[in-house]
């Protein structure tokens, strides 16, 4: 069944099929919704409230879209969401600014073992992955997005135009990618394994089967 047969037959009563949905789409929204959420339980509490929000406005669905398109907007506006709420929590108010100005300081003395293993490990890669660039590129990256010059002051530290700067480093951001990408085996990454996904769907038929 396509998704938008399965979405008339839950329209008329029959539940249960929900559950096709989920598992189908376990995986894309998983990957969306990891690109804003870094924790774990986060995530997959944001996804079941995606789940759950989208079986409440399935008569909004009309079918223009797909059905994993139409699911992923509303997964993302549930991480944003989430995150909204996360930097209120974290915001530090300055006490010294008129215009009363808020800023976000990261807690780094509590950061924990494994974060700090993560966040060297990510550091290693990247300048791994730095490294293996061509010359050309890897300088321009170097001088103008780690050391922070502007793109004349690059062009002139390498005797080429703002321009050419440019082209370069929008080149060397590409290759960066690739680079991290195959060494991290990409394809693999952000994996939905399917005891999380019975999990998951477990939690939301329940929830589903319970409504009147």
């Amino acid at each position: 069944m396509t998704d938008w047969e399965i979405v008339e037959r839950i329209a008329s009563g029959d539940k249960r099929l929900y559950e096709i949905l989920i598992r189908r789409h376990n995986q894309k929204l998983y990957r969306a919704v990891r690109s804003f959420l870094k924790d774990e339980d986060d995530v997959e509490d944001a996804m079941q409230n995606t789940y759950l929000s989208a079986f409440e406005k399935l008569s909004q669905f009309q079918g223009r879209s797909q059905f994993s398109t139409w699911l992923i907007r509303i997964g993302i506006n549930e991480a944003l969401a989430r995150l909204n709420q996360e930097k209120k929590r974290s915001l530090i108010y300055s006490g010294e600014l008129s215009d009363r100005q808020f800023r976000i300081i990261p807690d780094l003395e509590t950061m924990n073992p494994e974060t700090k293993t993560i966040h060297d490990e990510a550091k290693r890669l990247l300048e791994a992955a730095i490294d293996a660039l061509p010359e050309k590129y890897r300088l321009v990256y170097m001088l103008r997005e780690v050391e922070g010059l502007s793109l004349a002051e690059t062009g002139e530290c390498l005797d080429i135009s703002e321009s050419n700067v440019k082209i370069r480093l929008h080149r060397s951001k590409a290759l960066l990618k690739d680079i991290l990408f195959k060494n991290a085996g990409a394809r693999e990454a952000f994996g939905f394994g399917s005891t999380r996904c019975d999990r998951l769907t477990q939690r939301v038929m329940e929830r589903i089967m319970a409504i009147g």
